[in-house]
């Protein structure tokens, strides 16, 4: 236990058969439950995982006989989190990039009920995203504007950083079943969170990287996730300002996209530009200024949640 509360890793791993054994050796004695969950690996991953859960009897060996995905893999550490009755999850790759020293800087503050749900930053100082390649921080930053909007956290960064903590009471509340199962999990659940004025809190956390290759392609995953963050973005305002608290903010939201698209539909007809001075320009302009008002409320209210 650590400060009076039963605390979990789960580890993801998929062909990490080079590194998962020094990832479990490395996970401090405090915690209780150890759940590695092998999605599906063709290599030796899983019957290291058994091999080394005989000598500590804190590792559950969990296989799912096929590649589900790194989220499938997590939510099945979470189910089995609530089972065995663990007040907070962390979650650590099972490629060794997430140093355990900084396991206690995520859960301390969901023990101090100032979160409920904590996530590694790689980007709040320089040294911290030291070996972080040109491409990983340029995509990093471009999903980062885009799950800001998509999830209403307007402050935190580095989404795509894995290395968490979530507290009993997040996990049940949210419906784990539905959470994306492959990369972009992690910007999935931080709508799922927010819908419920859930409080999530970014951590300081340096860039450790060694001998794993990040199995993400950034080019084909900004383009699948920013289907993901758009739909999300949709389900949030639908979920969180109409069916749980029906606030204008949604209304503003709703007449916005209307106005916009019929804005710039009217200025591509052959009109007189007399009509299109007058009519398509304010349309689209007071589109825009609805979608801003939103926006900045829509700020507002989630700053507030902190």
């Amino acid at each position: 236990m650590y400060k009076e509360k039963k605390i979990s890793v789960v580890v993801p791993a998929y062909n990490e058969e080079m590194l998962i054994e020094h990832t479990l050796r490395s996970i401090p004695d405090y915690i209780d439950k150890i759940y590695a969950v092998d999605d599906g690996s063709p290599d030796n991953t899983f019957e290291l995982i058994e091999e080394i859960a005989e000598e500590d009897r804190r590792i559950i060996p969990i296989k799912q006989e096929s590649n589900r995905g790194v989220g499938a893999a997590i939510v099945i550490g979470y189910k089995r989190s609530l089972e065995d009755g663990i007040d907070i999850a962390v979650v650590m790759a099972g490629d060794n990039q997430m140093d355990p020293v900084y396991i206690p800087s995520l859960v301390d503050p969901i023990i101090e009920n100032r979160a409920d749900y904590t996530k590694g930053n790689r980007l709040m100082k320089a040294a911290h995203m030291r070996g972080m390649s040109y491409w990983r921080r340029l995509g990093n930053s471009l999903l980062t504007l885009m799950t800001k909007i998509s999830s209403g956290y307007w402050n935190i960064m580095d989404p795509q950083n894995g290395y968490t903590a979530i507290s009993r009471k997040a996990l049940e509340t949210i419906d784990l079943d539905s959470i994306y199962p492959s990369y972009g999990y992690c910007n999935d659940l931080l709508m799922k969170l927010n819908v419920f004025s859930l409080r999530v809190m970014d951590i300081s956390i340096p860039a450790r990287y060694g001998k794993e290759k990040s199995k993400i392609r950034y080019g084909r995953y900004i383009i699948k996730v920013s289907w993901l963050l758009l739909g999300n973005f949709f389900y949030r305002i639908k979920m969180k300002y109409l069916f749980l608290s029906l606030n204008p903010i949604a209304f503003f939201y709703l007449a916005g996209f209307i106005l916009v698209p019929v804005g710039l539909f009217l200025g591509t007809l052959s009109h007189p530009i007399f009509f299109k001075d007058l009519l398509s320009l304010p349309i689209l302009l007071l589109g825009l200024q609805l979608i801003l008002i939103a926006m900045l409320f829509d700020i507002q209210i989630n700053n507030q949640n902190k």
